[in-house]
């Protein structure tokens, strides 16, 4: 290929990765809107228990084990449609915590400040 073409197609990978992250951030932001539907109640009828970390400092779990499996069910299922992570929690306005799955049968919460 000649300079002209590698030009060419550099500048349109440059093009299609900014296309793309436009995408990946509108779904974010689309499913986020959907997100805000759900009321907290969905979240906090579950039972959770008080744990404290150095780096995040007191958090709650809530353990399928002490749990009716059906509320804890659709609970972790919203999260999961969310990607909710420690590092992207999922939280409504309104809310009084921020939510997020780390393993399995479990759900995670931080009282937001």
């Amino acid at each position: 290929m000649d300079e002209k073409t590698d030009i060419a197609l550099e500048a349109f990978t440059e093009f299609l990765n900014a296309a793309e992250a436009g995408i990946m951030s509108a779904r974010r932001i689309i499913a986020e809107a959907k997100g805000v539907r759900v009321k907290e109640e969905t979240f906090t009828i579950l039972r959770f228990e008080k744990q404290t970390g150095n780096e995040i400092g007191e958090f709650e779990v809530a353990y399928k084990k002490n749990n009716i499996p059906e509320k804890l069910q659709r609970a972790f299922n919203i999260l999961e449609k969310n990607n909710a992570t420690i590092s992207k929690r999922y939280c409504g306005q309104g809310y009084g915590f921020s939510y997020w799955l780390y393993g399995k049968d479990k759900i995670y919460r931080q009282k937001l400040t």
